[in-house]
Formats: C-alpha cells, structure tokens, sequence
C-alpha cells in the first residue's frame, strides 16, 4: 500500500489443495464488504514447493519460503515439533519484513475477511494483535492473544520487540510462540523500548474461540479452537455461508434480525479437549490447532 503496508499469509500443502482452506480464505475477500480491492495486497507465503504452485495459479502474489531439513508440507498438529519448528519460523521471517521497511497484517490462512479491518485498527499502536478471549479493554495485558492477526508497523520498537519474542523460545523450551507471548508481554522489556501494543475486540475480529455477536460489525472471524482439518474445513465453510445469507438481505433486515453464526458447529471445545495432548508444562489458550498458516 502507499505506506508500505502488505497483507501476508502462509500456507503449506496441507491447506493449499482445490477447496481447501486457501480457496475458502480468497474467497472471504471476494464476497466480504470491501474486501476485494485488498487482494492486490496479499501476499502468500509457500512454506513447500506444492503450495507454491498451488498459490501461483490461484493468485498474483506468491513467495516461496523453504526452511532446510524441514518438511512442512503435511498437516501439523497442535503441539508437534513441526508445528513449533513452524510457528517459530513464521515470527523470524516476520522480523525479516520489518525490518525491509514493511509494516504488516499477518493473517493465518483460517481466518475469513468479511470488512475492511484497517478502521478498526489504532492509529498510535505499534503492535496489535486479535484475542482468543477478550476482556473488553484493549490496553489490558491480561487479554489473551492469538498469533493468528496482528498488524504491526515497523519501527525499532517492533523490530526489538520481534527479536525479544524470537530468543524467547530457548527461556520457554516447548512452549509455542502464543504462549510465550503471554508470558513476555509482562516483561519490563516491553515498557523499556516504549511498545505500543493493543488488543483487538472480538467484536471486531472474532473466531470460534469467542465468536464476534454482530454481523453489522464483523471484520475477521478465525476458525481457531478447533482440531483437525476435516473440522475445520466444515466450520469456514459454515461461515462463509453464514455471510453469504446475511449479505443476501435488505439492509433494513440486516440491521432488525439480529442474527448470529451457525458455528462452532463441528469445531468445539469438546472435541479439542478430547484429543489434544499437550504436555503439563504448556498451558493452552485456546490456540488454533493444526494452524499452519
């Protein structure tokens, strides 16, 4: 954009197949309010060679990004060693784009774009990430965040603060960078180099953690919560359809039914709680599962 902002995103192989969750993702731009024009933003970042080919054929913008020794093309789940190698790898090359200059939207590849989100960011924050649960002010440090959408502009503040969040990992060995975060957001360091960080609403930026109540407001909804793909695939889907019968009505109606999502429909706590298994040590915070992107 004109102030040097893009839109990224990663991707693997494992959500980059034909009606997987990368068409499902372009596809909330396609239908979202005012969302169309921000594709020419987009880049998508192909973490193996498939979906790199997948991602030139569907759109303009695609980089290949390979990490040696490691495969990340098979579907990663919660708490793997390839889901952290993953995970630790996309904040690295985070820190890389600030540091060229770019201030950025990371988005997972599981969150759907129905508006514009870009005014309902803060103009003085430096950091400002989007919440599994929300505690209804965005200066409270104890909301707790999901990786999954942050904008971040750059500066020296964001750069340190993306270095700090790095080497943070051999102080919390095991833990992913969400939880770290939760744990390093206390630190003095943060206050130190005078980080502007802010929490999003869920109002605004919902997920199947704490779903946003208003399609009037919504921008993002993120299918975090949730385990495996099958799942996963079900719930956006869900809301994609959701969206499409809520834009199909007059705006009179839109405002008068007052009407809400169809999800967590195979998306739950339940089943999450079923089968994950973190170690004792990892407290969770309704982190997306099986999120590679």
């Amino acid at each position: 954009m004109r102030d040097r902002t893009v839109i990224l995103t990663t991707l693997n192989e494992a959500w980059a197949g034909p009606n997987s969750i990368l068409d499902l993702f372009l596809e909330s731009f396609r239908i979202g309010d005012g969302t169309r024009r921000l594709l020419k933003h987009l880049v998508i970042i192909a973490l193996d060679k498939k979906a790199y080919l997948r991602c030139v054929a569907v759109h303009t913008y695609c980089v290949a990004l390979t990490t040696e020794g490691v495969d990340f093309s098979a579907e990663a789940y919660f708490m793997t060693t390839d889901y952290l190698k993953m995970m630790w790898r996309r904040i690295d090359f985070l820190r890389s784009i600030l540091e060229m200059g770019y201030n950025f939207v990371f988005t997972d590849a599981d969150i759907l774009w129905f508006r514009n989100p870009f005014p309902r960011f803060f103009e003085d924050a430096d950091f400002q990430i989007a919440c599994d649960h929300f505690l209804g002010d965005s200066l409270d440090i104890q909301n707790r965040p999901n990786g999954g959408f942050n904008f971040v502009k750059s500066n020296n503040r964001t750069i340190q603060f993306y270095k700090f969040w790095y080497s943070s990992q051999a102080m919390y060995p095991g833990y992913h960078d969400q939880d770290v975060l939760n744990f390093i957001k206390f630190d003095r360091f943060i206050t130190d180099i005078g980080l502007k960080m802010r929490f999003l609403d869920t109002m605004y930026f919902g997920g199947l953690c704490e779903p946003s109540k208003d399609l009037n407001q919504v921008c993002t909804m993120h299918a975090n919560c949730c385990f495996g793909l099958d799942s996963k695939l079900n719930d956006l889907r869900m809301m994609v359809q959701d969206w499409k019968d809520f834009m199909s009505l007059t705006p009179r109606l839109k405002r008068s039914l007052n009407l809400s999502w169809s999800v967590p429909d195979k998306c739950s706590l339940e089943e999450l709680i079923q089968y994950s298994s973190l170690p004792n040590n990892v407290q969770w915070y309704g982190s997306p599962v099986n999120d590679v992107g």
